[in-house]
């Protein structure tokens, strides 16, 4: 019996959060994270690196754009591509080794695991493929081929 005062506990909210599916948490993962990266954007602009701040801004879409033409591409073999196909799932999946909705952290692990594919890709003589289908500025392509190697 609650005490004068006080209000007893609300047992639905408790259920609703208990109840919400890891497809709602990664909505809330992919909302927290887009925010986050939004203001580093916004930081750069403000502080008057717009050249950064565009790479940046650019830089997730650039890389759907560099896999699906790297996956349309016969020269790349079809052991890279099925690596490829691989990391996109991984990367479309609300669970991994850290939770999306975990600001930062969760999208650190998303970040190593691409890094590490990437790097395979392109020790594997992979390097003229990446730089060919490329679609961003050259000074991206080239912190991602030096942070690769």
């Amino acid at each position: 019996m609650p005490q004068a005062g006080l209000s007893p506990a609300r047992p639905d909210a408790v259920a609703t959060v208990r109840s919400m599916s890891i497809w709602a948490w990664s909505l809330i993962g992919i909302g927290v994270s887009v925010v986050v990266y939004a203001l580093f954007v916004l930081a750069l602009v403000i502080a008057g690196r717009r050249e950064s701040a565009r790479a940046l801004a650019g830089f997730i879409p650039d890389c759907i754009v560099l896999c699906s033409r790297l996956l349309r591409d016969s020269r790349v073999p079809r052991r890279k591509k099925l690596l490829l196909v691989a990391l996109a799932g991984y990367l479309a999946l609300p669970f991994d080794l850290v939770p999306d909705f975990i600001p930062v952290a969760g999208q650190l692990d998303d970040v190593i695991i691409a890094a590490l594919v990437l790097r395979s890709f392109l020790r594997g003589g992979g390097e003229p493929l990446v730089s060919a289908h490329w679609p961003g500025p050259e000074s991206t392509l080239a912190l991602v081929l030096r942070l690769a190697r």
